[in-house]
C-alpha cells in the first residue's frame, strides 16, 4: 500500500523543473574517490534525439569512440567519448552561463570529437580551450575530462571564459553536475532536483569506494526524487502486479528523454598495461543493457551501430513503448512500473540487471590478462549480441 500510494502521489504532482532541450546528469570521479584507483566519468544524456549510436572513429592523431547521435556516420559531434590515448570527455548543458544571442551556440557535440581527435591530457584540452575562444566557439557547457594519469576535472565553458574544478580538490574528491554552472548565476539553470537525487546517491559511498559498476547498473536506472521519496528500484519487486501502477519521472535520473548513458572508465594511474573502457547503455537505462567497448579494438560492434537506428537502441526504444504506453501531450513522462518489476516477478527489469551483472562478470575476467585488438573486437561483439537476444526476448 505505501508503493501505491507514492507512485499516486508522484502521478498526481506533475511539477518538474525541467526545460526543453539538453538535459543530462553527469559526475566526475577522482582515483582517489573510486575503489580501485581510475577516473570515472558518468552521463545519462537526456535529449529530445533519442536514437543514438557508439562510433568509431579512425583518426589523427587519435581514434575514438563517440556517442552520437544516430544520422551522423562520421562522430564529428560526439556527446562523450573516448580515445586511444587514454583521454575521455562528456558534458552536460549547463543553462546559467553567460550568453550572447548574436553570437554561436549548440557547437558542443563537434567541441567534444574535436578534443577526442586532438588531446592527449586533461591540459591539452585546457589549451584547446584557451586557443579557440571567441564568439563562435559555440560552447555553453560544464565538460568532464580525465586523462591516462588520472587527471579527472570539470570545465565550465562559455564563448569568452571557463572555470576549471579539480575532482580531487573536492571534499568527497568527485564533482556531480546536471544543467547549472557553479559559476554560473546562483538559481538559475535547470536540473537542480536532479542534482540533489544524484548528490545523495554518491554520499551513500563509504568515502574512497565509488564504484563504476554502482554507477552503471542502478544511478543511471534511478526513479528517485528527493522531494516526494519515490521507492528505490528494489522496492518496485513488492508491487502488486494487478494493477498498473503509474510514476512520474519528469524530474528523475532516468525519464523519458534519457537517450543513453555512458560510464567512462580510466587507466589506472601507473599501470602500462590497463585499458579504460567505454560503457554504454543506448536506450533509456531501465529498457537496455549496458555492453563495453575498447578503443584498442579499432571498431565498435554492430549493435551499436549498424542500420539507420542501432539495434540495440532499436530493441530498447520497443521495450520502452511497453513502460510508456501514454503518448498524448507530455504523457509519456509516466511510466508504469508494474512492467518493470512486480510481487509476480513478472516484469523484465531483473531480466536486464542480472544480464548486465553477468556481462560485467564476463568482463572482469577477460580483463584479467592482456589482450589483442582482434580479441577485444570479438568479446565487445559477443556481449553486444548477448545483450540484443535477451532484449529481444522481452516482450
Amino acid at each position: 500500500k505505501r508503493i501505491a500510494g507514492i507512485l499516486l502521489a508522484l502521478f498526481m504532482a506533475g511539477v518538474s523543473d525541467t526545460t526543453a532541450g539538453e538535459e543530462c546528469t553527469s559526475a566526475v570521479v577522482s582515483p582517489g574517490a573510486s575503489h580501485d584507483g581510475r577516473p570515472l566519468l558518468w552521463k545519462n544524456r537526456d535529449t529530445d534525439y533519442l536514437s543514438n549510436k557508439v562510433i568509431y572513429v579512425q583518426d589523427c592523431p587519435f581514434s575514438y569512440l563517440a556517442l552520437t547521435d544516430a544520422d551522423d556516420a562520421s562522430g564529428r559531434k560526439c556527446f562523450a567519448g573516448l580515445n586511444a590515448a587514454g583521454f575521455a570527455i562528456m558534458n552536460t548543458v549547463a543553462y546559467n552561463l553567460p550568453e550572447n544571442p548574436d553570437e554561436t551556440k549548440d557547437l558542443e557535440g563537434v567541441i567534444m570529437a574535436d578534443a577526442l581527435r586532438t588531446c592527449r591530457t586533461v591540459a591539452d584540452f585546457e589549451q584547446y580551450l584557451r586557443a579557440n575562444q571567441g564568439p563562435k566557439f559555440g560552447s555553453l557547457a560544464n565538460y568532464g575530462v580525465f586523462d591516462s594519469s588520472g587527471a579527472a576535472m570539470l570545465f565550465e565553458v562559455h564563448n569568452h571564459g571557463y572555470e576549471k574544478y579539480d575532482a580531487a580538490a573536492a571534499p568527497e574528491k568527485y564533482l556531480v553536475n546536471t544543467n547549472f554552472s557553479r559559476s554560473g548565476t546562483p538559481g538559475a539553470g535547470a536540473g537542480y532536483l536532479r542534482f540533489d537525487r544524484a548528490t545523495e546517491l554518491f554520499r551513500r559511498f563509504p568515502a574512497g569506494q565509488v564504484t563504476f559498476e554502482e554507477i552503471l547498473g542502478r544511478f543511471t536506472r534511478d526513479l528517485g526524487h528527493v522531494l516526494l521519496k519515490s521507492p528505490e528500484l528494489d522496492d518496485l519487486q513488492k508491487a502488486p502486479s494487478g494493477e498498473d501502477q503509474w510514476l512520474y519521472t519528469g524530474d528523475c535520473i532516468d525519464r523519458q528523454s534519457t537517450a543513453s548513458a555512458v560510464v567512462l572508465v580510466g587507466r589506472k594511474p601507473g599501470d602500462s598495461l590497463s585499458m579504460a573502457t567505454m560503457w554504454v547503455i543506448t536506450g533509456e537505462p531501465v529498457c537496455a543493457i549496458a555492453v563495453p567497448v575498447w578503443v584498442e579494438a579499432g571498431e565498435s560492434p554492430d549493435p551499436l551501430w549498424n542500420g539507420v537506428d542501432a539495434p540495440l537502441w532499436g530493441q530498447s526504444l520497443r521495450i520502452k513503448d511497453i513502460v510508456r504506453p501514454l503518448k498524448d501531450g507530455n504523457n509519456d513522462n509516466y511510466l508504469n512500473c508494474v512492467r518493470l518489476d512486480n510481487d509476480a516477478g513478472t516484469g523484465f527489469l531483473p531480466l536486464i540487471r542480472n544480464t548486465e551483472t553477468e556481462i560485467l562478470a564476463l568482463t572482469e575476467e577477460f580483463l584479467k590478462q592482456k589482450r589483442t585488438p582482434a580479441e577485444l573486437a570479438a568479446f565487445q561483439k559477443q556481449m553486444a549480441e548477448k545483450a540484443l537476444v535477451v532484449l529481444q526476448s522481452i516482450r
